[in-house]
């Protein structure tokens, strides 16, 4: 091998090793009680694999035709929990119930039934959580507050998904105080949901909270944080 081969090998091993060290010390950050998803879309499994070597087993991807790329690339590592935090397309379903332990951004009762029918023909019973829009956000997906209670009862006839979560994204450009007030509210919705004593469903996660709020998150009662930039830096936005 050449020298230049052996220089690039070091670089990229000593990048691997300073990134999985600034994984294990933001980690200290973060309370045991609280699941810490690294948010690996647009990176590569290099990434996933220095995560991983900080003790991280949840991962976050936002499109199924990324994930499934690295999943193959990562199959030796068999104790990953994969989570889908990003818009799922209704034609997408199928594979997406095959690739994903859990999905967070189940947005409406149309994708919730047709994730439930694939789950029952294909043998699997991923965890679910319902994205909620507690802040009127037009470039974000979600149900409002009433769609959602209005769909509770039909939610709760679903018995090949594990709806035990509710997932909020906030708007850009809040305040702490602003940002407190949604992650609150998600934590009390979760409580009054629960108050309703459905038999399948009882939200049991509050799925909130990503690089820039995770702090305040976690402080409102998150119990699952989706972290991107603060584990592995920007992402290249062109990709």
């Amino acid at each position: 091998m050449s020298d230049s081969s052996d220089s690039e090998l070091s670089t990229e091993g000593g990048a691997a090793r300073s990134l999985e060290q600034h994984i294990r010390q933001l980690r200290q950050q973060i309370p045991p009680s609280v699941r810490l998803i690294a948010v690996t879309k647009t990176f590569p499994a290099a990434a996933v694999r220095a995560a991983y070597a900080a003790e991280i087993r949840d991962f976050g991807e936002s499109k199924v035709q990324e994930a499934a790329v690295k999943q193959a690339e990562l199959s030796d590592l068999a104790d990953i929990t994969w989570h889908l935090i990003g818009h799922l397309q209704t034609n997408k379903v199928r594979k997406a119930v095959q690739q994903f332990d859990w999905i967070h951004s189940v947005d409406s009762l149309k994708l919730a039934e047709k994730l439930d029918q694939a789950a029952g023909e294909l043998h699997r019973r991923p965890s679910c959580c319902l994205q909620v829009k507690l802040a009127d956000d037009p470039s974000k997906y979600g149900f409002d507050l009433e769609t959602l209670i209005a769909a509770l009862p039909q939610l709760d006839q679903l018995t090949h998904l594990r709806i035990v979560g509710l997932m909020t994204i906030l708007p850009y450009g809040l305040s702490e105080t602003a940002q407190r007030k949604i992650f609150e509210r998600a934590r009390q919705l979760a409580e009054e949901i629960n108050q309703r004593g459905f038999s399948q469903l009882q939200i049991e996660h509050l799925s909130m909270g990503m690089s820039g709020d995770f702090a305040v998150a976690i402080a409102a009662g998150a119990t699952m944080i989706r972290l991107g930039t603060a584990l592995f830096g920007r992402r290249d936005t062109s990709l």
